[in-house]
């Protein structure tokens, strides 16, 4: 494939997963013949090597017996030949009743619809590019960690009962981390926090020049980098038109290669460093990594990725293409919990690159003599500050004992073949995650409701068409060029948040990012086809109720305004009425036309109008206060 599309080929050998077809709007029924178990792969020959797509589809459902794909015969006949599905039952899946909001709670408690599942199943959790689910073992372990500490103390250090001592707690994560991200084990280091290790690396690369001093980066990289990139920029006195950033062509939602480079090749001279998201956070694009570290040297520019979205969920050979430098979060993929310690990698042609210097990145062997001159430990861990968190280090250590228990099963491709060396440690993972997420596209596309993402941008907007929802999936359909994750854009971009709330209703829960996306990832260590089929079936019901949405977001108005009143008059001092506060005359006009705009969906499905549009925009700016931290009667606020 030319590098002149958006979701170029990348560079290096890849699994043979399922490729559906992305124009067809019903799930096909292939012919009976054709059968075959669902992980036996066959090849093609010449240059080609991989499976015939439509065939194996085929074979898979037709050996399931099931009447489409969308059939729960089919996700369940997946999920028992499934070769990695005993490694869901190594993870806390979070329940039906956690999943739900509030506010849904209450409706159904108050209302006497039946309750389809039990308040404690598990729910489904596609939310693992924004925080991965926790590993069972975590908490042993951790205590196991609490208690060597309680009976050893500081001795534990060097003699630690388990062979984990406290000085050199990293080795037992570093091989690991370092086959995840294709490095040498002395290119990588255990420390820190992403953002943090990010302007800790550029205090060492950043060296701008007035000739070559800009840093390239993808336009809606997330908030963070480019935080760190301009205080870089501003640091070293340079003016903001130092920043690069690279944005789609319009009408476009990802960044061609071809524009990547075109850039490269036309301002390669002033820049200094190139550094863009391994997996775009928002459109979940996986860029060809090696295709612009390439292009970037040819011109004499550093180049580095963040790769806290494609660290555990894509192959990475960062040795290997030449990257220079790179940083990561562990509680996305990794699943080594919420604000989990971090890494970095350096090239090892950077070892003796001057750093900022800290006490842990001094050479072990001199260190406890307390030298005042620096000595930096070989490779990537001299770029340390401080003795890493040994109980985030345990966490961590927890977490990747998942991809070492599937690194145990090879890939379909090396079945029956001759291995020559070790399966990859993404290997099985990466095909599987290909088969879901190719799955959860097509079901996706199968409804009425999704448009092409070159028709997105030219539907009727919100006056014109009243009521009227539609998506599309602004994800590269190349699964070369795109991780586990689907991103799902909304029109009206309003209509985002109260499906999103439907889907936690409904049990399950992705996550959302402004404007107008929800992500969807199924992450293969704990995600199921059943857990794709239950996803894209309750999105389906959101669509179809979201103009009965609009009223209910009205009701959610009510109770969080009703809350916040209750707070602030609480902290002023003001006494309540036995049957709480009133809202406002405004309000009350609101919640009073709650029953004009509650929607007969067999007489009039598209019947919102311009005061159901106005709810929608008053929902999500409840909303947009509440995650923010401005609501005081919830007080939530994060964003990972």
């Amino acid at each position: 494939m030319s590098s002149d599309t958006a979701a170029s080929q990348p560079t290096g050998s890849s699994p043979s997963p399922i490729s559906f077809p992305t124009t067809s709007r019903t799930l096909p029924r292939p012919s009976p013949a054709l059968r075959g178990h669902p992980n036996k792969a066959t090849h093609g020959g010449g240059g080609d090597q991989r499976v015939s797509q439509g065939i194996r589809l085929a074979r898979h459902l037709a050996g399931s017996g099931a009447a489409s794909l969308g059939d729960a015969k089919f996700a369940e006949y997946m999920d028992v030949h499934d070769r990695l599905g005993h490694l869901r039952h190594e993870f806390h899946i979070p329940s039906r009743s956690t999943i739900w909001p509030e506010a849904y709670k209450l409706k159904l408690d108050q209302s006497t619809r039946p309750r389809e599942r039990a308040d404690d199943e598990e729910g489904v959790y596609l939310a693992g590019n924004s925080l991965g689910c926790m590993p069972r073992s975590t908490p042993d372990m951790i205590a196991e960690e609490l208690s060597v500490w309680r009976k050893r103390g500081v001795l534990a250090h060097v003699e630690h009962p388990l062979d984990r001592a406290w000085v050199s707690i990293d080795d037992i994560v570093t091989p690991f981390l370092a086959e995840i991200v294709g490095a040498n084990p002395s290119e990588v280091a255990c420390m820190g926090s992403l953002t943090a290790n990010l302007h800790a690396l550029f205090t060492s690369f950043y060296k701008p020049t007035p000739r070559r001093h800009k840093i390239m980066y993808e336009g809606k990289a997330f908030p963070s980098d480019i935080y760190a990139f301009a205080s870089q920029v501003s640091l070293h006195d340079y003016p903001p038109s130092s920043l690069l950033p690279v944005d789609p062509l319009p009408g476009e939602f990802t960044i061609r290669t071809s524009e990547i480079l075109k850039i490269i090749e036309e301002q390669g001279d002033s820049i200094a460093i190139i550094c863009f998201g391994a997996v775009q956070y928002y459109s979940g694009q996986y860029f060809d990594l090696k295709a612009i570290t390439d292009a970037g040297h040819a011109k004499g520019c550093l180049v580095a990725f963040d790769c806290a979205h494609a660290v555990g969920n894509v192959e990475l050979k960062l040795h290997e293409w030449g990257v220079d430098f790179a940083a990561w979060c562990s509680y996305k993929y990794l699943n080594a919990g919420p604000g989990a310690i971090a890494g970095i990698y350096v090239h090892e042609r950077h070892e003796k690159h001057d750093r900022l210097q800290g006490w842990w990145g001094h050479d072990l062997k001199t260190r406890f003599a307390m030298p005042s001159t620096f000595s930096p430990t070989p490779g990537a861990s001299g770029w340390q500050f401080s003795n890493p968190s040994v109980l985030d280090v345990i966490a961590l250590r927890s977490a990747l004992d998942s991809f070492r228990h599937a690194k145990r099963i090879p890939p379909t491709a090396m079945i029956g073949g001759h291995i020559a060396s070790a399966a990859p440690i993404l290997g099985a993972l990466r095909e599987k995650s290909i088969d879901l997420t190719s799955y959860l596209e097509l079901l996706l596309k199968a409804d009425s409701h999704y448009v092409p993402p070159e028709e997105i941008l030219h539907q009727p907007s919100a006056a014109e068409k009243p009521g009227r929802v539609c998506f599309t999936i602004i994800t590269p359909a190349d699964h070369e060029r795109r991780g586990a994750q689907l991103s799902l854009l909304f029109h009206p971009e309003e209509a985002m948040l109260p499906i999103f709330e439907r889907l936690r209703e409904g049990g399950v829960l992705g996550d959302e990012r402004k404007p107008g996306v929800i992500r969807l990832a199924p992450v293969p260590l704990y995600n199921t086809w059943a857990d794709v089929l239950a996803a894209t079936t309750e999105f389906a019901k959101a669509l179809e109720e979201y103009p009965r949405t609009v009223a209910q977001a009205l009701i959610r108005i009510q109770l969080l305004e009703e809350a916040r009143q209750k707070q602030l008059r609480a902290q002023a001092g003001v006494a309540q009425s036995p049957d709480g506060s009133e809202p406002d005359e405004g309000l009350r006009r609101v919640v009073l036309g709650v029953e004009e705009l509650k929607v007969d969906h067999k007489k009039d499905e598209g019947r919102i109008g311009e005061e159901g549009d106005d709810a929608l925009r008053r929902f999500n700016a409840e909303e947009e206060r509440r995650t923010s931290g401005v609501d005081v009667g919830r007080g939530e606020s994060i964003d990972i």
